[in-house]
């Protein structure tokens, strides 16, 4: 089969190693940087160039997107899947993910269990949100943002109003959120391929640190997951329309509480701590639903 990786860098980890899966499978790969992509529509056709060269017969496409390139990045996924290509990522279900607050409401008035969250648009009314979160310390987060960044702890309703106030100046929308004592610092990571779990890991942020994400020098070791854990991280990947994805949970007391569907999960961290090979499994899955396609 011919697969195309969309990613901004052909040197990073995770392109690499799908990449290599690929190659390992007998299969023709090209990396494209979709933000070079070439979008043409005219009437009853539709067209991909790259650097003037047009970009045909191909089966799969494997959406490696970023968060500053969400919008064009879809628009890409969204060419290629009407053109015909099995897509491991619907770029519908990107743009869902890639807003905490949608995610979040689809999540919740679903019955999964997250953290308590509070949003407004309204800038007169922070002390107002900061009494009825009830929630010190408390997490205030960028709608938008990827590897802890813009996520701040508050440890007092002063601190909370400042960097409210600080976000809102810059014209940013923040999420209010509960935060979780007892998770102690620890998050955990369920990667899900084609509705099967096929990692789990566990994140310890380091000492003096809250975020638990291995970009800011967090680790990472295996763990197991329950039978309540395994169930809700496998709804809410269906939820927000994601067969390849990592799940992000945080272990409450009342339960599992998601914290995030990331629909371009990293694949280094997880394939260095399970030592499993991730990335064939996601090449398999593509590879299935094309034949079921009779595409190939």
């Amino acid at each position: 089969m011919n697969i195309i990786i969309l990613s901004r860098n052909a040197a990073l980890y995770s392109t690499q190693s799908l990449y290599k899966a690929a190659k390992e499978r007998g299969h023709y790969v090209r990396v494209l940087d979709h933000m070079y992509c070439d979008l043409k529509m005219s009437n009853g056709e539709l067209e991909v160039f790259y650097e003037d060269e047009v970009i045909g017969n191909f089966d799969i496409i494997i959406p490696r997107i970023g968060t500053t390139a969400t919008s064009y990045g879809s628009a890409v996924v969204r060419q290629f899947q009407l053109m015909g290509l099995f897509s491991t990522l619907d770029h519908e279900a990107l743009l869902r993910t890639r807003d905490k607050l949608c995610s979040l409401q689809i999540l919740a008035a679903n019955g999964i269990g997250v953290p308590d969250t509070i949003i407004s648009n309204n800038s007169y009314m922070t002390p107002e949100l900061i009494d009825e979160l009830n929630s010190m310390p408390m997490i205030i987060k960028l709608i938008s943002g990827t590897h802890g960044i813009g996520v701040l702890k508050a440890d007092d309703p002063v601190a909370a109003e400042t960097i409210i106030e600080t976000f809102q100046r810059l014209k940013q929308r923040v999420l209010l959120q509960e935060f979780i004592s007892e998770a102690k610092g620890a998050d955990v990571r369920v990667f899900i391929v084609d509705n099967e779990i096929v990692g789990v890991m566990q994140r310890q942020a380091k000492e003096g640190e809250f975020r638990s994400n291995l970009h800011r020098g967090g680790h990472s070791f295996v763990v197991a997951l329950s039978e309540e854990e395994i169930k809700v991280a496998k709804k809410a990947a269906k939820l927000m329309g994601l067969s390849v994805c990592g799940v992000d949970m945080l272990r409450s007391k009342r339960g599992p509480l998601i914290l995030e569907v990331n629909a371009s999960p990293g694949l280094e961290g997880i394939e260095t701590t399970t030592n499993i090979d991730i990335a064939s499994k996601i090449i398999q899955f593509a590879e299935r639903n094309v034949k079921k396609r009779g595409n190939a």
